[in-house]
């Protein structure tokens, strides 16, 4: 099994096991983005860090879209995604990007919807997150939305805490080996860097946002929040 393979099966397995909620945060997601698609007429959705789609597909098929963007940094999984979207109704596009570039793209076509589960964290500083928002916002039409499902940190607290804070929940995801566990802290060890709430809401407000907290699941991480333009 090449690397890849390996960590995208750890990656699964923390799904399989909703040890991120995964579950509840679908549902949350799929009622807003039904109250979207009832008040635009089939809206264009861009998915930025679509993943392989293995969990959003069903909802989205079902979806009276006009057109999906699925973007990913990591080509290898767009594949998966394309399968798993293979018989939806609605034209569909692929992208091997990451979701700063698209979103600070020079003179590109606005969209309905923008929708980002579990990848803005990677961005490791303030300002790259602040510049995300700003491109997406130029990148929304008016009366839009941006679904952001992501981990945050809680007010106050520092990236080491929250390091420690999650690390010690993931020890404690018997569902998963003990290599799986290790790749996972390794993985957030390495690559999160999530927005602090407060300070984060200041800076979508900076950027032309108004921002609500539409579902925030149990252990203070996982959260999804839904912004309008302002």
């Amino acid at each position: 099994m090449d690397l890849f393979q390996r960590q995208w099966a750890t990656y699964r397995a923390v799904l399989d096991h909703d040890l991120m909620e995964h579950q509840a945060m679908s549902l949350a997601c799929g009622q807003v983005l039904r109250q979207v698609c009832a008040t635009a007429k089939a809206p264009s959705l861009v998915d930025l860090g679509c993943g392989d789609l293995g969990l959003l597909a069903p909802l989205l098929q079902t979806l009276p879209l006009g057109h999906y963007t699925g973007l990913d940094l990591c080509a290898e999984v767009l594949p998966l995604a394309q399968a798993a979207l293979s018989q939806a109704p609605f034209p569909r596009s692929w992208l091997a990007e990451d979701l700063l570039s698209w979103a600070n793209a020079p003179q590109a076509e606005a969209v309905e919807v923008i929708h980002s589960s579990y990848a803005v964290h990677h961005l490791q500083q303030d300002q790259d997150k602040a510049n995300w928002l700003k491109g997406c916002r130029r990148r929304i039409t008016p009366g839009g939305r941006l679904i952001w499902v992501d981990v945050f940190r809680q007010a106050g607290e520092s990236r080491e805490a929250y390091l420690a804070r999650y690390g010690g929940r993931v020890q404690g995801w018997s569902a998963l080996g003990a290599e799986q566990r290790q790749a996972v802290l390794t993985h957030i060890q390495r690559f999160d860097y999530p927005a602090e709430r407060g300070v984060i809401e200041g800076i979508a407000q900076e950027a032309g946002w108004s921002w609500q907290w539409a579902w925030e699941g149990r252990h203070g991480a996982e959260a999804m929040a839904v912004l309008s333009p302002a």
